[in-house]
């Protein structure tokens, strides 16, 4: 047995060698997978882009799918170890070779626990900002400010078309994310530099809507969505749900080769 004040254990070199481990030890930030994300709300905007300045984001050897991007703002009412707070994600199709997903090149969070989370583990560009989602009368909004800043605005109307579960992916799988983890030693020799994929599980989605959307992008050097200009606005969906964030996997190492 290791030494136990304060009703917790003091981790020996093996403890900290093991995957899930954060820091502080006595009251560490970051969870261990898996954790639970009950009653989220959320609204997806869909809109057509720039194919050109899609690629124009993704690192190499990623190659851009389709014309389409959209966000995902969400309001997450009952999340486990980070309680509850609001999301952005801003996601396109994107492939390598067979595998094919979403990359983000743009997250914003409301929770510092999530930023640390997201960039730690996933390698997510995860930025600290405000997110929000509310109801307006018979529209639905989203927004994402940052810097004093409205950057996001995504609107819809309020639960007009009622669908089923599998009308939410219409553009792209974005179930999968793709993100660039990159990571240095204290020394600035790289530690790591890796695609990454992780995926929801145990979704379970208790009700689904579908509308035309509006999105608008405003500059901003910090957050700087407007690099996928709004070409023409698509569909939005607004959706409740419970899933599961899971361990994830390499699928490009840019020190080591593709694993």
């Amino acid at each position: 047995m290791g030494v136990r004040r304060f009703g917790i254990e003091k981790p020996s070199e093996d403890d900290i060698r093991q995957g899930g481990f954060s820091t502080p030890w006595d009251a560490p930030m970051v969870p261990p997978f898996p954790f639970a994300f009950r009653n989220a709300e959320i609204l997806t905007a869909y809109w057509r882009t720039d194919p050109d300045a899609m690629a124009f984001l993704l690192p190499p050897p990623l190659e851009p799918v389709g014309d389409v991007a959209c966000v995902h703002i969400y309001k997450m009412n009952d999340t486990d170890w980070i309680g509850p707070y609001c999301e952005a994600n801003l996601m396109f199709g994107a492939r390598l070779g067979d595998r094919v997903g979403a990359y983000s090149p743009y997250l914003v969070l409301s929770s510092d626990i999530g930023v640390a989370h997201g960039r730690e583990t996933h390698g997510q560009p995860k930025k600290f900002g405000e997110p929000s989602l509310n109801f307006r009368g018979d529209l639905i909004v989203g927004g994402v400010a940052r810097n004093g800043i409205d950057v996001i605005t995504a609107t819809t109307p309020y639960k007009q078309r009622k669908v089923d579960a599998d009308d939410l992916k219409p553009h792209f799988d974005f179930a999968t994310n793709i993100n660039l983890k990159a990571i240095d030693h204290i020394d600035g020799r790289p530690a790591i530099r890796q695609l990454t994929s992780r995926k929801l599980t145990e979704l379970d989605v208790h009700e689904a809507w579908i509308g035309p959307a509006t999105v608008e992008l405003r500059p901003n050097a910090q957050l700087p969505v407007f690099r996928l200009p709004v070409l023409e606005p698509l569909e939005a969906t607004f959706w409740r749900a419970d899933f599961t964030l899971v361990a994830g996997e390499v699928i490009h190492d840019y020190l080591e080769g593709s694993p």
